[in-house]
C-alpha cells in the first residue's frame, strides 16, 4: 500500500517544509503555506514518478562505456515565424521538452497554435492537449489564424486532464507514426495524477505531470511543449525544479502593455541563452516586428535632460534601448531610488559611483529611473548610459541627439569597453547616430575604426565620460 507523507508548500514560490510557517523563507510571503498530503506510487517495477522512464528491463542495466554511446546528431524540425527559431537555437529538437511560461492574456495559446498551424502544414503532426480551453474555442483561434481543414489535417486535440488516460491516449496515437510529432500541454497547471494526493496546479502535481511528460517525450522522440503560468512575482509557478527537469525555458512577455510581445529564452540546451524574439500581437496571429533593434526608441525627441541612448545585447542581436532618469529634490528624511526596467540596487550603485568619482551630490534628491519601451536592461554596457541619463536630468542639461553611451562602470570609477563593441556601434550607426561617447581601449590597443559617419570620444573615468556625453561637441578619437 502507497505510504503518504504531509508537507506544506508556498503557493508563490513553491518552497517545501516539512512543518507550517506563517512567512516562507524562500521568497518572504506571508500565510502562503498549504498541506498536502503525497502519496508514493506503489506499483512495483516502475520509475519513481510512476511510469517505467526506459524500456531496457531493470535487470540488465549496466554503465555504458563513453565510446560506445552513439554519436547521434540532434534533428531539428523546422519552425516558423524565424523569430521563433533562433530563440530555440535554430529549430526545435526532437525529444525535447520546451516550457512556456507567461502571464494570463499575454497570447501564449495564440503563438503555440500558430506554430501547430505551420508544422501541421509541413507534414508534422500535433497532438493538443486541451486543459484549459474546449476543443471548440481552439478550433475559433484556429480560425482566427487561417486554419485550412484540408491543409491542418494533421492538427488533433486531446481533450484530457488525467495523466494516466492522456498518457495511454498518446501511446496508442504514436503508435507506428512513421513521420515527426509534437505534443503540446496547455497547460501543466490543468493536469493531475492519480498517484499524487494533490490538488491538480499545486507545486507536487505540477513537478510529478511535468517530469512523466519530459521522460516521455525522451522515450518517444517527440518533442513537448509545456505551457506554465506564472506567479504574481513573474515567477514560473511551481517549483523551480521544474525548470530542472526541461530543456528549454522560454518567457513570453508583453512590452509596456501594448501590441507587443518578447519571447526570451532564459534556459537553452540546444542554442544560447539570452535570446529576444520580438513579435507583434495581430488579428491574423503573432508577426515578427520589423527592424525591431530601434523598437524601444519609439517616439524620441532627444531634447530634454534625462534621457541617454544605449546598445544592449540579447543573445544575438543588438537593441537600442534609451534610459530615463528623473532627479528631484527629497520630500522625505529617506531619498528614494525608484527604478522600472532595471535592477534597485544596481541604479543605487551606480548613484553612489556618480557621487563619490563625478563630484555630483544626490544625497537630498530622489532619482527614478525608466526603461523606456518596457524594455529591461541585464547588460553591463548600460551602466554608463543610466550613470549619464542621472547626471542629465540632475544638471539639466540634455545629451546631444544622435549621441550613443556605451560602456561598463566599475567602483574605481573607470570605463571599460563593451563586449562586441564594434557590432554594437555598426547598429547605432545603421540608425542614423552620429556620435558616441565609449571606454578608451585597454592596454593603450587602436580602437578598430568606427563605421562611416558614426564619431567616437574615448573616456577612461566617470566624470570624464559624463562630461564628454553633456558637452554639444566633442573631439572625436576616429571618425
Amino acid at each position: 500500500m502507497a505510504r503518504a507523507s504531509t508537507n506544506y508548500v508556498c503557493g508563490d514560490c513553491g518552497h517545501a517544509e516539512v512543518r507550517w510557517y506563517g512567512r516562507c523563507p524562500s521568497c518572504g510571503a506571508f500565510g502562503t503555506f498549504r498541506e498536502f498530503r503525497e502519496a508514493s506510487p506503489a506499483s512495483a517495477g516502475r520509475g519513481s514518478r510512476g511510469f517505467r522512464s526506459s524500456g531496457a528491463d531493470p535487470a540488465n542495466l549496466r554503465p555504458v562505456p563513453l565510446r560506445e554511446v552513439d554519436a547521434a546528431r540532434a534533428a531539428r524540425l523546422p519552425v516558423e515565424p524565424a523569430e521563433i527559431a533562433r530563440v530555440l537555437g535554430g529549430g526545435l529538437v526532437e525529444g525535447s521538452v520546451v516550457l512556456l511560461g507567461g502571464e494570463p492574456g499575454v497570447g501564449k495559446s495564440t503563438l503555440l497554435t500558430g506554430l501547430a498551424l505551420n508544422w501541421s502544414r509541413r507534414g508534422v503532426r500535433v497532438l493538443y492537449v486541451a486543459g484549459e480551453e474546449s476543443p471548440p474555442q481552439i478550433r475559433l483561434r484556429a480560425e482566427r489564424l487561417g486554419f485550412k481543414p484540408d491543409e491542418e489535417a494533421g492538427f488533433e486535440i486531446l481533450a484530457e486532464v488525467r495523466l494516466e488516460p492522456l498518457l495511454a491516449a498518446l501511446e496508442d496515437a504514436l503508435a507506428g507514426q512513421a513521420g515527426p510529432a509534437v505534443i503540446i500541454a496547455d497547460s501543466v497547471q490543468t493536469l493531475h495524477g492519480e498517484q499524487v494526493d494533490a490538488y491538480p496546479g499545486s507545486p507536487t502535481q505540477i513537478r510529478y505531470c511535468g517530469g512523466t511528460l519530459a521522460d516521455f517525450a525522451r522515450r518517444h522522440g517527440c518533442p513537448v511543449f509545456l505551457v506554465g503560468h506564472v506567479t504574481k512575482t513573474g515567477d514560473l509557478a511551481g517549483p523551480k525544479l521544474l525548470e530542472h527537469m526541461v530543456d528549454t525555458v522560454l518567457y513570453f512577455e508583453g512590452s509596456g502593455g501594448g501590441a507587443i510581445r518578447l519571447v526570451r529564452a532564459v534556459k537553452n540546451r540546444f542554442g544560447t541563452t539570452g535570446e529576444l524574439a520580438v513579435l507583434e500581437m495581430r488579428q491574423d496571429g503573432l508577426v515578427p516586428v520589423d527592424d525591431a533593434g530601434v523598437l524601444f526608441l519609439g517616439g524620441r525627441e532627444g531634447r530634454e535632460p534625462g534621457a541617454a541612448v544605449c546598445a544592449v545585447r540579447n543573445g544575438s542581436r543588438i537593441f537600442l534601448v534609451e534610459v530615463q532618469a528623473l532627479v528631484a529634490g527629497s520630500r522625505y528624511g529617506t531619498p528614494q531610488r525608484v527604478v522600472q526596467g532595471v535592477d534597485g540596487k544596481r541604479v543605487a550603485l551606480l548613484a553612489a559611483i556618480l557621487e563619490k568619482r563625478a563630484g555630483l551630490d544626490l544625497s537630498g534628491c530622489d532619482v527614478f529611473v525608466k526603461v523606456a519601451g518596457g524594455g529591461r536592461l541585464d547588460d553591463p554596457a548600460a551602466d554608463l548610459a543610466i550613470l549619464a541619463a542621472i547626471a542629465s536630468s540632475l544638471r539639466e542639461r540634455p545629451v546631444p541627439a544622435g549621441t550613443l553611451i556605451l560602456g561598463e562602470v566599475g567602483l574605481t570609477g573607470e570605463v571599460r569597453p563593451a563586449t562586441a563593441e564594434s557590432e554594437r556601434l555598426r547598429e547605432a550607426s545603421r540608425h542614423g547616430f552620429t556620435r558616441a561617447v565609449c571606454a578608451r581601449p585597454a592596454d593603450g590597443r587602436d580602437r578598430p575604426r568606427p563605421p562611416r559617419g558614426l564619431s567616437v570620444a574615448a573616456a577612461e573615468s566617470v566624470e570624464e565620460a559624463v562630461a564628454l556625453a553633456l558637452s554639444a561637441h566633442h573631439d572625436a578619437e576616429e571618425g
